[in-house]
């Protein structure tokens, strides 16, 4: 970094916050930097039968609004609109010193996030379209300065909204705030848990997100996993002794999902409602912190996929991606598959995996240590990938690469317009340093569109993510505050399809086995016992079945199924002999839909 980018750096991080909205000073430049490269994007939804949405958390904002990677299954995937390059605009406002990182949005539209800068975080509230800062409450202070506090989010970067619009915090003081909002607008300290006693002094807390019992569960970078009864304020905590570097994930079976340097978990809250351990997986792991790393370890958030899967990416060198059956107990192994992403040597990831119920993308982040990495003729190695589940469900592959450059951001899906949004910075030796929000197709990895979002250190997001706002803006913390990028007339909401009907129908059937011919190829019956199974290349999408079976005229339930292969196997001896019997077979797919397969057989 040259003196002049240093010097900007520590105007950046040190000067007080302005006192009216002003944007973020931008490097100036006498060459031509594009503003956009590209061409407007027309929606193309995924499917809710590729992208069931997940369940609302019950004490949580809803999905899309209640923190920074989306939802309790930390997808990063939105049903709401992105930009779609159409005559865009961009706004920026000046913070004097932090990230506006953590984005989430009240039952007002309004923004509220945590900006996380030398001194200390601070809690903002933000007009939507204008960027207007509307409060602010000054969280407790850093305790330390850390070597590299570029790579530096305890106490602030992972935070949650609540179901009636409060800020629920881990502080640097190793409490844990309930912040409330005001009519002024404002804050309020509603209430303040003190796990402090839990955690030894030079510990901090990562991240806090509930169960769906609404016990609050934290995790420390020193390894450390709680649970806080809001009620009573009691903590219960399990050291697992090994770093924890990212957020977690929750789902409604109660299930709470961490990765440490070392390892995967499961917990489960036991009776007491103490943290206990209800699996263990270990991950390949080389042990080294490559640059683009914060920990060594996995650099992800666990992603939970559907109903069945949760997913992280390991430390192997290269890098994989692998996905894990999720459920408590499983019948073989609970790897699924592991997929190898990214060039030896070359491969390193510190944000979360975009996760639907059959496809992952990962961006590469190799090469990140901080701003030196991305400045002038520096870069970081290219790569964003997506891999999909194999039909089977027995394993998984590269559906494509792009080699875009996305240094650190924490990419987003819009599964209403079917685009992916990075932000990328490629080498640039006349020393301009331009930032773009690139827009991916979902399908096929095209770069679509580029948008360029401010010239210079001031527009470096540093592992801030790209946020999707309800009026189709995206946000970006960076350095210097916050950046928003919007098409000039919002786009207009679109209905995803739900994959039942038409070319991306699911591909299902009933097959009936063991029957025989008789007198004529065309005359087929079933002398003794028939199998029934549902089949396809779709069946991954199932989650349940409900057999139906008799006469043509009377059908009766026989059987509910939860666990592939989904078969019914009938005994037909006592059937009259020409007479013609129904097998219905209603399955429940991972979007709630129902779809009815019918196959009717002679008896002999």
């Amino acid at each position: 970094m040259g003196r002049g980018a240093a010097a900007l750096l520590g105007a950046l991080l040190l000067q007080a916050a302005p006192a009216a909205a002003e944007p973020i000073p931008e490097r100036t430049t006498t060459n031509e930097v594009p503003e956009f490269v590209g061409a407007p994007w027309t929606p193309q939804p995924v499917s809710l039968l590729d992208a069931p949405p997940p369940p609302r958390h019950p004490h949580m904002a809803p999905n899309d609004r209640s923190n920074l990677h989306d939802d309790a299954y930390q997808t990063d995937t939105t049903n709401w609109q992105g930009p779609l390059g159409r005559d865009m605009v961009r706004t920026s406002f000046y913070t004097g010193g932090g990230v506006c990182g953590s984005i989430t949005f009240d039952s007002r539209d309004r923004l509220v996030t945590i900006c996380v800068g030398i001194a200390r975080p601070t809690l903002r509230l933000f007009a939507p379209n204008t960027l207007e800062p509307l409060a602010s409450m000054e969280l407790p202070a850093r305790q330390s300065v850390p070597a590299n506090i570029f790579q530096d989010f305890a106490g602030g970067g992972y935070f949650y909204l609540d179901e009636r619009d409060r800020a629920i915090v881990p502080t640097t003081s190793r409490h844990i705030y309930v912040v409330a909002q005001t009519p002024e607008p404002g804050f309020r300290l509603e209430r303040d848990y003190d796990v402090s006693g839990s955690l030894s002094p030079d510990d901090k807390i990562i991240a806090a997100l509930p169960d769906w019992s609404g016990r609050i569960w934290y995790a420390s970078i020193n390894g450390v996993v709680g649970v806080v009864d809001p009620a009573s304020g009691a903590t219960k905590v399990l050291d697992t002794r090994e770093p924890i570097g990212n957020s977690h994930a929750v789902d409604e079976t109660g299930g709470v999902y961490v990765v440490t340097d070392a390892a995967l978990y499961r917990f489960d809250a036991d009776a007491s409602g103490a943290p206990k351990v209800t699996w263990r997986q270990n991950y390949p792991n080389t042990g080294e912190m490559k640059p683009g790393q914060t920990q060594r370890g996995s650099g992800t958030t666990p992603t939970l996929m559907g109903t069945d899967y949760v997913a992280i990416t390991d430390n192997s060198d290269p890098m994989n991606v692998i996905v894990y059956r999720r459920a408590k107990a499983v019948s073989g192994s609970r790897e699924v598959c592991s997929q190898r992403v990214f060039a030896g040597g070359q491969s390193a990831t510190d944000n979360s995996l975009i996760g639907t119920a059959t496809s992952l993308v990962v961006e590469n982040n190799y090469g990140y240590t901080g701003p030196n990495a991305t400045s002038g003729s520096a870069a970081t190695a290219p790569g964003v990938e997506r891999v999909d589940l194999d039909p089977d469900g027995r394993g998984c592959h590269k559906v494509w690469t792009s080699a875009e450059r996305s240094p650190t951001v924490v990419p987003k899906l819009s599964l209403e317009n079917g685009l992916v949004y990075v932000y990328t910075k490629e080498p640039d030796p006349r020393g301009d340093d331009p930032w773009y929000l690139t827009a991916l197709d979902f399908r096929t990895g095209r770069t679509v569109w580029k948008r360029l979002s401010g010239r210079g250190l001031g527009f470096n997001n540093n592992y801030a993510p790209v946020t999707l706002g309800p009026d189709g803006t995206a946000y970006v913390g960076v350095l210097g505050g916050l950046s928003a990028l919007r098409d000039r007339t919002p786009p207009a909401r679109v209905t995803r399809p739900s994959g039942l009907a038409g070319p991306g129908a699911p591909k299902l059937l009933l097959g009936i086995y063991g029957l025989h011919l008789r007198d004529r190829p065309r005359r087929t019956c079933a002398p003794r016992r028939v199998r029934a199974l549902v089949a396809g290349r779709d069946k991954r999408n199932v989650r349940r079945v409900t057999f139906l079976y008799g006469p043509r005229a009377g059908l009766r339930r026989v059987r509910r199924d939860t666990r592939r292969p989904f078969d019914l196997r009938l005994g037909t001896r006592f059937l009259e002999s020409e007479r013609f019997y129904r097998v219905t077979a209603q399955a429940t797919l991972r979007d709630g839909r129902r779809l009815a397969l019918t196959r009717t057989f002679r008896a002999c």
